[in-house]
């Protein structure tokens, strides 16, 4: 059965993580989504190692390319402003990931998109938004979450803020937000035929992840700092190194789940405390030193049994080899443009009626724009001079 967006079409002019993210989930649910890049200045993840045998494909490029077809347009060029608007008359999505006024350099802005598509919906994803003093500042995921006051009570108190393994606001803000923008638009203009534009910054959506935090601040006024709260380190909600230097996670918060813990690891005199117990540094401590006696595994051997909220730390290869993982299908085998296949990350979102649809990995730039501009009508001579004159560089 065909994907739950079967019939949406997304033009994408996005590079590196939020946007072709974005797109790649919607490609993974049935979405018709075709990559506008350049030819001569190449999405700086096409360099990303490792690069797939035998491909010369990067193993990002191909993961985020997923599904998609790529098309390769000088977009300073006029011509290829005319082609955008031909696309754009047939697509229902336009997202975009420049710096605020870029696109409408190139007449490629939402009111000018709007004039050829009054349906349109144009998705613009960036560090600060359409809008404020910061507009038009360059930034990266640790700055977004570094200005968000996020990282100013995460960390330890001794060493401050850590950086994480992976792009929260990137994907968390960028990708997600987008995603949920774009089809909460599709929705309203399926009741009122109109578009519209949707400015997702990734500051923005980092200041609202302080969520309970902010909540909490602006009734009572008091900054948080690391380890000062119940969920950052200031309870025996924590990550403790076992013997062989591995680590546990304890999310024993509940009372019931707190005993269980205590029991488990021979301590019953922490339960009455619970969780966040007035002397927290002497619990923690004991804690530590409890938990330092026995390895990870040997921990999990008797916690797999005990329902405390309790889990091992795994590395990369484990959690991708846990049963879990494998159950939920959140490794799956993808065709290659070219033949064989690659394993890539699945898409998390499981559908019960239109499951997703993998469809082959990331192409490589300007493969499909002969097939592209056929279907717009472009004859092959048209497309040879394209060619010939750089429309495509």
């Amino acid at each position: 059965m065909p994907g739950p967006l079967q019939g949406l079409k997304v033009l994408d002019f996005t590079t590196l993580l939020p946007g072709p993210y974005a797109t790649m989930i919607l490609a993974d649910m049935g979405a018709d989504v075709l990559r506008i890049v350049s030819g001569t200045r190449p999405d700086v993840l096409a360099y990303f190692p490792p690069f797939i045998p035998g491909t010369g494909l990067s193993s990002a490029y191909a993961y985020l390319g997923r599904g998609k077809r790529c098309m390769t347009l000088n977009l300073k060029d006029s011509r290829a402003v005319r082609i955008v608007h031909r696309l754009i008359a047939g697509y229902d999505i336009l997202i975009e990931q420049f710096r605020p006024g870029v696109m409408e350099k190139f007449g490629l802005d939402y009111q000018s998109l709007k004039a050829v598509n009054p349906a349109v919906i144009y998705c613009s994803i960036t560090g600060y938004g359409q809008t404020g003093p910061f507009r038009n500042r360059a930034g990266h995921d640790i700055n977004y979450l570094a200005r968000s006051g996020v990282m100013s009570y995460s960390g330890r108190r001794e060493t401050g803020p850590a950086l994480t393994g992976i792009q929260i606001a990137d994907i968390a803000s960028g990708s997600y937000n987008a995603i949920v923008g774009m089809l909460s638009a599709v929705i309203c203009r399926n009741e009122t035929g109109k578009g519209q534009q949707i400015d997702i910054s990734m500051a923005d959506g980092m200041i609202a992840f302080n969520a309970i935090a902010t909540a909490a601040f602006l009734v009572d006024g008091e900054d948080p700092g690391p380890e000062g709260t119940i969920l950052n380190g200031g309870s025996l909600y924590d990550f403790y190194e076992t013997k062989d230097g591995r680590f546990i996670s304890v999310g024993s918060i509940e009372p019931q789940f707190f005993a269980a813990f205590c029991r488990t690891i021979n301590c019953p005199e922490l339960i009455p405390g619970g969780i966040a117990p007035p002397d927290i540094m002497q619990a923690k401590q004991k804690v530590r030193k409890t938990i330092k006696s026995r390895t990870r595994d040997e921990w999990m051997d008797l916690f797999s049994q005990v329902d405390a909220c309790v889990e091992p730390v795994l590395s990369l290869s484990e959690a991708l080899n846990d049963d879990h993982t494998k159950e939920r299908g959140l490794v799956v085998e993808i065709d290659l443009p070219g033949g064989g296949s690659v394993r890539q990350p699945g898409n998390p979102i499981k559908f019960s009626g239109t499951p997703q649809e993998y469809k082959k990995a990331g192409v490589t730039a300007g493969m499909n724009n002969r097939e592209v501009l056929l279907e717009l009508g472009y004859r092959e001579e048209e497309i040879e001079e394209f060619e010939k004159s750089g429309l495509f560089q």
